[in-house]
């Protein structure tokens, strides 16, 4: 049925809201029986490429040149590293850092949050692990002191690491403490729930599948609205002085 050109997407100069309606489906370079959506990248003005990969029972991911965060949304993956493999169900995830050998199989029908980004160095601290995880393995804490929001950090607070992926569950009702702006941008999609976006000067009713960027500076803010909490998993470049970080 024609839509007569409606849709909730929005693309602004500092932000971009891309809803299920229009998703296009395209396969990268090493991907078999995968496809990528792209969500955004260095073509939009971003430091970081983020994807939802959507595999094929055997289906297989390809390489990357850069660092590479994967988040299970659905289904289950293997991840090989240094000869060893670890399945990852729904909501476990893998950071592989820049330059290690890697291989990425669904062992069914799967769909996966995928960041890359290459990665910048800091003075002589060395490069960051590999982490194979799950989030239940992160404890919650609140946000601001708000027991209706909780945060899990994916990855550690530690100055190796130039990126943060985070988890954040809103109880109905509950909404950031403030309108944020600062030099770090997000990628963000929205797992479950809904609710209302402020980017820039706009306001967006979200819901569970949209994905949001944030540009530096963006202002925004977000309150969950309905019967059920509002989950989204989050990127934000980090531990990077503004003047050495990295260009798209």
């Amino acid at each position: 049925m024609q839509n007569l050109g409606q849709t909730r997407s929005s693309q602004h100069s500092n932000h971009l809201l891309l809803t299920a309606d229009t998703f296009v489906r395209t396969p990268l370079p090493g991907m078999k029986a995968c496809s990528a959506i792209v969500h955004v990248g260095p073509a939009l003005g971003a430091g970081f490429a983020e994807y939802t990969a959507e595999f094929e029972a055997g289906g297989e991911l390809g390489g990357t040149a850069a660092q590479r965060f994967i988040f299970v949304v659905e289904g289950s993956i293997n991840v090989e590293v240094g000869g060893k493999s670890c399945e990852l169900g729904a909501r476990g995830y893998a950071y592989l850092p820049e330059g290690l050998p890697h291989r990425v199989v669904a062992t069914k029908a799967s769909r996966a949050a995928v960041i890359e980004k290459k990665y910048l160095p800091f003075d002589s601290i060395e490069p960051p692990h590999s982490i194979i995880s799950h989030e239940d393995a992160v404890a919650p804490h609140a946000l601001d002191d708000d027991p209706d929001l909780q945060v899990r950090c994916l990855l550690p607070d530690e100055m190796s690491f130039d990126f943060a992926v985070n988890t954040m569950v809103y109880q109905p009702g509950a909404a950031l403490s403030m309108v944020e702006m600062h030099v770090m941008e997000h990628g963000l999609i929205l797992l479950e729930g809904g609710g209302i976006y402020r980017l820039g000067d706009c306001w967006y009713p979200v819901k569970a599948g949209d994905f949001i960027w944030m540009g530096p500076w963006c202002p925004q803010w977000f309150g969950a609205i309905g019967k059920v909490p509002a989950k989204y998993l989050i990127y934000k470049d980090f531990h990077r002085h503004p003047l050495t970080v990295s260009q798209p």
